[in-house]
């Protein structure tokens, strides 16, 4: 079978430290998985490592069947994966429409070129508003992205990491630092905007993992140790052990 993103054996060492330790992942077409794990598992790495910003130490990372570990970050994006990061990554002298626009250019075959105006590319800024749309940021699209509201700069990095059509999309904290009520609308966005795409994301709020992911990757000192439904983690002993029991504990006693 081919997968949409496969790990094998991963690993990674800084030094004499070992922060991946022979991850093992195998994500099909379609699904929207969710990496969960104490501060210090290896999340970042392991997101880094896929996009290529690290070179594991050892290991294959493939993509659509197509190896990629070791490879430049830009080589995999036009490949198919794209991901967003913690703190948002923006053109802030750019407007709204000006940065998704930067993003779509080259999936559209359009590259460097100083007799066009980026005004006459009509695909291009379709494409643009289709996605402004989609992230509902349609009605901000002149504003400058210095101008906006936290949780509308972290919609406008979604919108850039989804422009350039990759199939595969990678996540890091989507929800963190937003209130309640607009998590609840950007889980509902992130649904949207990744129907039909393969989707992994790193998350610390549960809420958000348990309403979101159709599967779990538990990494617990960079090991994947359960990958499986939220239900089926949710009852694993040695999930509950290793991470969730506490987590879930500090949240319901929140609630309360």
């Amino acid at each position: 079978m081919s997968f949409a993103l496969e790990l094998r054996d991963l690993r990674k060492s800084f030094g004499k430290s070992e922060i991946i330790r022979g991850a093992n992942l195998a994500v099909q077409a379609g699904e929207r998985v969710a990496i969960i794990g104490p501060n210090g598992a290896g999340k970042s790495t392991l997101f880094n490592l896929i996009s290529g910003r690290f070179a594991p130490t050892s290991g294959e990372i493939h993509l659509h069947g197509q190896r990629i570990a070791g490879k430049k970050p830009y080589e995999i994006n036009r490949l198919g994966l794209s991901r967003s990061f913690q703190v948002s990554n923006l053109f802030t002298r750019l407007s709204v429409f000006e940065n998704i626009r930067c993003a779509v250019l080259w999936s559209l075959g359009h590259r460097y070129a100083f007799w066009k105006f980026l005004a006459d590319l009509e695909d291009a800024n379709d494409r643009t508003e289709q996605i402004l749309e989609m992230i509902k940021l349609d009605r901000k699209r002149d504003v400058l992205a210095m101008n906006l509201t936290y949780a509308e700069a972290r919609a406008l990095e979604i919108g850039i990491t989804i422009a350039g059509g990759s199939s595969v999309i990678l996540l890091d904290e989507p929800t963190a630092g937003m209130s309640k009520s607009e998590t609840k609308r950007f889980i509902q966005l992130i649904r949207d905007v990744t129907v039909g795409k393969t989707l992994l994301t790193v998350e610390h709020d549960m809420g958000v993992v348990f309403g979101l992911a159709d599967k779990i990757a538990v990494l617990v000192y960079g090991e994947v140790i359960a990958f499986d439904t939220p239900e089926a983690v949710r009852a694993n002993a040695r999930v509950q052990e290793a991470y969730l029991g506490s987590v879930l504990a500090e949240t319901q006693a929140a609630a309360a």
